[in-house]
């Protein structure tokens, strides 16, 4: 079963691709497979692999073979094993070459609500094809998350050396300050302007590091800009606000391991927060009768379990402003009066999360299984 197809339909930016190519480096480098990865839009796709060819349908990059692919795409024949990314639906031709063999995965979106235990590795019948539901979570019961072996380390590396840090801000021509430093990556409906002015009056200098996204248009608005580029530096009272280049996801890994709290969104950019140790503030993907609410409040609950009961409420109040538009100076000023507190707490889950097993192991054990059980 060494051949493997990664399905991948870009929905949300950069969500869906960021976790589909991480997980076919993984796969590759870590586990030695063969990796087609299958995306729909090259042109999204482009700003987070730099060397692809949009031109191309097929091409080779780290070792992974890339295909730009949509529904009505001939295929030659079909892998041993197919991932189909977050229900992205298996083109029709596609299917029809699959075997009853073949390993059939719909990898689902990353929950830490009670129920996905019960429903990873169920599956169900699709014709002669029978279609595995593997569910990423938080507990052993479940598929865990997306790490590649060497990452915390490699982040708790860079979070204590002041050289490696120098070296960083300098190829983005920037100084390693002496301030708090915070990351900024979110949707574009957060409560943006409350947020810049929390920081604005807090009791201390920041500098917050915002990589280009869709949040500048609004960050633009707060400085009376009628719009801001990568490179630019506005400030106000005590806040210092710099906007970086699109940065890849190694580079971008690096940062949220330097910065003292990360403000991140969605799911990429959610793992890599945790993987990075330090405090963070997680905005999910709006949902429809405020099933996102749902999952902010079962992560909170799973991941602040053992937390100090003050340090707790004050990360359940300032997720709670961020997700509803009600951010305040108070919210903000009260997590940074615990910020100590929640560094050493975040790092320590942080080290329990990562003694569990990761996301693409787990995948493989699992495809390896249902070999053995002849699926």
């Amino acid at each position: 079963m060494r051949r493997w197809d990664i399905f991948c339909k870009i929905v949300d930016n950069f969500g869906d691709i960021g976790v589909c190519w991480r997980l076919a480096r993984q796969l590759q480098t870590e586990h030695g497979l063969q990796v087609r990865l299958l995306i729909d839009d090259l042109n999204i796709a482009r700003q987070l692999i730099s060397t692809l060819d949009i031109s191309q349908q097929t091409q080779v990059i780290q070792n992974i073979t890339i295909v730009s692919w949509h529904p009505d795409t001939t295929f030659d024949q079909a892998a041993d094993v197919v991932i189909e990314a977050f229900g992205c639906e298996l083109p029709t031709a596609y299917q029809a070459l699959m075997q009853p063999e073949t390993g059939w995965v719909n990898l689902e979106y990353l929950s830490a609500e009670p129920w996905v235990e019960g429903f990873h590795a169920r599956n169900s019948r699709r014709g002669n094809l029978t279609r595995h539901f593997f569910f990423p979570g938080f507990t052993a019961a479940t598929g865990g998350l997306l790490r590649e072996q060497v990452i915390v380390k490699n982040n708790q590396k860079i979070a204590s050396d002041q050289q490696l840090q120098h070296d960083f801000f300098q190829r983005l021509n920037l100084n390693n300050s002496a301030s708090l430093k915070i990351s900024l990556f979110g949707y574009p409906h957060a409560p943006l302007h409350e947020l810049l002015a929390a920081m604005a009056d807090a009791n201390r200098h920041i500098d917050c590091y915002v990589p280009v996204s869709s949040l500048l248009p609004k960050i633009a608005e707060f400085f009376g800009k009628p719009s801001i580029a990568a490179g630019e530096h506005l400030n106000c009272k005590n806040l210092s606000l710099h906007t970086l280049p699109f940065l890849s996801q190694d580079d971008y890994d690096k940062l949220l391991a330097i910065c003292d709290v990360n403000f991140v969104r969605g799911e990429d950019s959610w793992i890599r927060a945790i993987w990075a140790g330090k405090p963070f503030i997680w905005q999910p993907y709006w949902q429809t009768e405020d099933t996102h609410i749902t999952k902010l409040n079962a992560f909170l609950d799973l991941f602040y379990a053992g937390c100090d009961e003050a340090a707790k409420q004050a990360t359940y109040a300032i997720h709670a402003g961020w997700v509803s538009g009600s951010m305040t100076t108070s919210y903000w000023q009260n997590y940074l009066n615990n910020l100590n507190t929640l560094k050493a707490f975040t790092l320590q889950q942080t080290n329990v999360l990562a003694s569990l097993q990761d996301l693409a192991t787990n995948l493989v054990i699992f495809i390896e299984k249902l070999h053995r059980n002849k699926i």
